[in-house]
């Protein structure tokens, strides 16, 4: 039996770069991975410029929502082989206020970024088959997790 490789994004408000993240993840290979992102603190909706940038490819808008990363926490919660944070610093990030043009062109380059990375990260050797079940499962302790900050 096989299973997806587990991967969870972070942001701190995850309205925007982890929603982004996500979204691409699942739909360019949502066959080999299960995905999820969260923030420190998270917004009420996900941001309009990032679902403007998603909408002419992502085939399921419906499953973004900010969550909060206490939700990926708990006994209950599920065991993550990846965490990648898009946001050195998840905890303190403040953003300037932009008008309204230059953060549609920020968006679309952060979307683009993101579009780079996430492809890049498919195509690594290690992630090109799914998950498959083993001693660590039982052990969710000792499990090892990639955490991997943007440089």
């Amino acid at each position: 039996m096989t299973s997806k490789y587990k991967v969870l994004f972070l942001c701190r408000e995850n309205s925007a770069r982890s929603i982004i993240a996500e979204a691409l993840l699942r739909e360019l290979a949502g066959h080999r991975f299960e995905v999820f992102s969260a923030g420190s603190d998270p917004a009420a909706r996900v941001h309009a410029l990032a679902i403007a940038q998603l909408r002419p490819g992502i085939s399921d808008l419906g499953l973004l929502a900010p969550k909060s990363w206490l939700e990926f926490t708990g006994e209950w919660a599920p065991r993550m082989d990846l965490i990648v944070a898009l946001d050195g610093r998840v905890a303190e990030y403040h953003a300037p206020d932009f008008p309204p043009d230059e953060r549609a062109r920020s968006f679309e380059k952060v979307f683009w970024q993101i579009v780079r990375r996430v492809t890049l990260f498919m195509e690594l050797p290690r992630y090109t088959s799914p998950a498959v079940p083993d001693a660590t499962d039982a052990e969710p302790a000792t499990r090892e997790r990639d955490i991997v900050c943007p440089s």
